[in-house]
């Protein structure tokens, strides 16, 4: 395996891993979502779960912890005024206010090194609770 340096300011390495997925979703459109995951011990970002084409925006808004950060990456489908169909990446940057402040000061840390990983993200939220990240504020941000 192999591992980018790109993170080396916060210590943080992206897994090769992260990057393919990110390819995949973006590419191929496999996933609908992808959740990564900072482990502490390894100094590194991985991939913590993917989302099926199928899943819908609560499944993948469910699959982000209640009390920890995470970063994660969501296809958002949607149709203009003009009635066309367009997509975009969206990256949120997951930091509940009951999570740890070790666990926000490193995601907050290792956020824009691990982003510019992923070549092709379109709208970038920052949220601390789910309000934050609703589909109505995707759209607002998308369009």
């Amino acid at each position: 395996m192999f591992f980018s340096q790109a993170n080396a300011a916060s210590g943080m390495a992206v897994h090769d891993d992260c990057k393919l997925r990110f390819l995949d979703l973006k590419a191929k459109r496999t996933y609908r979502f992808i959740v990564y995951k900072i482990e502490e011990k390894q100094k590194q970002v991985v991939v913590e779960k993917l989302g099926e084409p199928t899943d819908s925006y609560e499944d993948f808004s469910a699959s982000l912890p209640a009390d920890e950060c995470r970063y994660a990456v969501y296809d958002f489908d949607f149709v203009t005024e003009e009635n066309v169909p367009r997509s975009r990446i969206v990256f949120i940057a997951w930091s509940p206010d009951t999570s740890k402040v070790r666990s926000k000061m490193i995601y907050a840390s290792s956020k824009d090194r691990f982003k510019r990983e992923l070549d092709g993200i379109q709208v970038e939220l920052q949220a601390t609770d789910p309000t934050e990240m609703g589909l109505d504020v995707i759209r607002s941000r998308s369009s």
